[in-house]
């Protein structure tokens, strides 16, 4: 059979922020627990993403927003300036960090991690380590993967089950600042979806006509005339000039209700740019 000119079949293929053992790696799992899908890891969040826009593979998962710490700025303006994909899920995950060693590491001289987890251990690292050298890294699983692989006097932190794959011991469990340490995480695709029912979200980005005073409590205002309820509005760089920004705003309801649908239609005739980023169902999933 010639296929030189068959495409990749990416209709079940899955990509993530690898390697194997980081939260997003867990997300993909449980979500797709009942469904056979091929998983493929990426070195980066951008790079997960631009898989999608590239068709390397049909979906990714990545985060978006911690409790703690944030917005996730990479995923943001990779989806506001790069791509052009929606989101078509929403997943709610509960983070919970542990310190790991390789076994019969005597003394502990660097911690290694994600930024995000460093950020959101950040107590517990001047609390038990004070001065100790931090390095960042591309994901928590990488960090693990550096500890396995030898790297002296090194600490990662990360999931149980990146210490269960790279065989680590853990000194500490649970060293998130907060018991209620969370981070959103979506599910992105170039298919767009209609969805009606409970738990349902929009999210769109759009940056103003700000020509006068009280343009953005104009544009805010199309929701609250509707009975629309925001839940986020997080501002970036519209990369144009300086003090120019974008906004992004999620809000209750998919554009399948008319007042969804009638709100996001003004705020797009008030915006000099915007984009729709698609209606989805949110998840709760535990991290045992």
């Amino acid at each position: 059979m010639d296929l030189s000119n068959s495409q990749p079949d990416v209709e079940r293929t899955v990509g993530y922020l690898g390697p194997c053992g980081t939260h997003s790696e867990e997300i993909a799992l449980d979500l797709y627990k009942e469904e056979a899908r091929r998983f493929i890891p990426f070195q980066s969040i951008d790079g997960a993403i631009r898989a999608v826009e590239n068709g390397i593979v049909s979906e990714c998962v990545v985060p978006i927003e911690n409790s703690l710490e944030g917005p996730v700025n990479i995923t943001l303006d990779t989806l506001a300036h790069d791509v052009n994909l929606t989101i078509i899920k929403e997943i709610v995950w509960s983070v919970r960090h542990h310190l790991f060693i390789k076994q019969n590491t005597a003394q502990i001289k660097v911690i290694v991690s994600h930024n995000q987890a460093l950020a959101q251990c950040r107590n517990y690292i001047n609390r038990c380590y004070p001065g100790i050298e931090i390095k960042a890294v591309e994901s928590t699983a990488e960090a693990a993967c550096i500890v396995a692989n030898g790297a002296q006097n090194h600490a990662a932190i990360g999931s149980s089950r990146a210490g269960q794959i790279y065989g680590l011991e853990a000194v500490a469990t649970d060293i998130q600042d907060s018991d209620r340490n969370c981070t959103r995480f979506v599910v992105l695709s170039k298919q767009s979806q209609f969805i009606s029912g409970e738990r349902c979200k929009t999210s769109i980005i759009c940056q103003m006509k700000g020509e006068k005073p009280g343009s953005l409590c104009e544009l805010l205002q199309e929701f609250a005339v509707r009975n629309v309820n925001l839940t986020r509005i997080e501002s970036r760089p519209a990369r144009t000039a300086l003090g120019e920004y974008i906004f992004f705003l999620d809000l209750e309801g998919s554009m399948a209700e008319d007042k969804v649908s009638s709100a996001v239609t003004a705020v797009q005739l008030k915006s000099q740019r915007f984009k729709n980023l698609g209606s989805f169902n949110v998840a709760i999933l535990k991290n045992s």
